[in-house]
């Protein structure tokens, strides 16, 4: 009997004290956080379902420690993710470069899913240069002979590119921008300009993709950097998640409605960890369940003292 008594008192004990540590203990903030490869993937990006901004769901995925976005354009490897200043840095492996000039529609582009649009872009100071478009292209219809819409961005441009070694290797080029003696093989436009990198809509053959390294300057082609440079962003206020934060929570989203929520441990809340409003009902039978065990122990602790067990 003994025994019995004194096996049941520590059951009980430990399953309230489990109850407890459920009800007083804040969750993770640091819960949706992950690693891939060398980058840290962090609110308001996630690769686990549920975690980060609903805007940025279905976004990365880490496949052998490397990490991948995937939009509708294609996937991309991400080189860097700078949170201070809200951008990330992606290679397409099928893009030129100075170095090598790719024709054959290979490469991605950049298109961003319709809904996505408001949360990812090329920065401003992102060129795309466009190779080997044919005259029947959106990008010259309309444009007089000389006044075609291909332009420098940021001091990058096709007359600078066109001193990249690749171009020796696929032969001359066509630098004319008279429309009569056809389009140039390089015409360099900025995303706002044309809001999709789409090779096939656009009939062009390849395409590369430099940022700015404001304010440094670099001499030449060979020293731009060769990538896209998208810039993200939260719409509105972003105040949800830093009260979610500021009590302990981790911020995600519901994956059936997308709304937002604060993960705080075995519970959610839909204002913070604080809150007692969207989460009270869970937190009042807890504690109802937790005062119940206590009370239990306590009894069979008397019980075991009276009976001189």
């Amino acid at each position: 009997m003994a025994h019995i008594l004194t096996a049941f008192f520590f059951i009980a004990t430990f399953q309230t004290l489990s109850v407890l540590h459920g009800v007083y203990s804040h969750g993770d903030a640091h819960k949706c956080r992950s690693y891939c490869g060398n980058l840290t993937v962090d609110y308001p990006f996630a690769i686990q379902s549920g975690c980060g901004h609903s805007g940025f769901r279905d976004l990365l995925f880490c496949i052998n420690d490397v990490l991948m976005l995937h939009i509708s354009s294609g996937s991309y490897r991400v080189l860097d993710i700078d949170y201070a200043y809200e951008s990330l840095i992606l290679d397409d492996p099928h893009m030129s470069t100075c170095s090598s000039i790719v024709f054959g529609h290979h490469g991605n582009g950049f298109v961003v899913e319709r809904w996505r649009e408001p949360y990812l872009n090329p920065t401003a100071d992102n060129v795309f240069m466009l190779l080997g478009c044919t005259a029947e292209s959106p990008l010259f219809q309309g444009f007089p002979g000389k006044h075609l819409p291909c332009r420098n961005v940021s001091g990058m441009g096709c007359e600078e590119y066109y001193g990249c070694p690749g171009w020796d290797i696929i032969g001359p080029k066509k630098v004319g921008v008279v429309y009569g003696s056809g389009p140039p093989d390089c015409c360099a436009v900025s995303f706002e300009a044309i809001k999709a990198i789409n090779l096939t809509k656009l009939s062009c053959q390849g395409y590369s993709s430099a940022y700015s390294l404001a304010p440094l300057r670099v001499d030449g082609p060979h020293g731009w950097s060769y990538g896209i440079r998208v810039k993200y962003s939260v719409e509105g206020d972003d105040s949800f998640c830093k009260a979610c934060e500021a009590t302990g929570g981790s911020c995600g989203y519901d994956v059936n409605d997308f709304s937002s929520l604060c993960m705080c441990g075995s519970w959610n809340s839909t204002s913070n960890c604080d809150s007692v409003h969207s989460a009270s009902h869970r937190r009042t039978w807890s504690l109802m369940d937790a005062l119940t065990g206590l009370v239990g122990c306590i009894a069979i602790w008397k019980l075991s003292a009276t009976l001189g067990l």
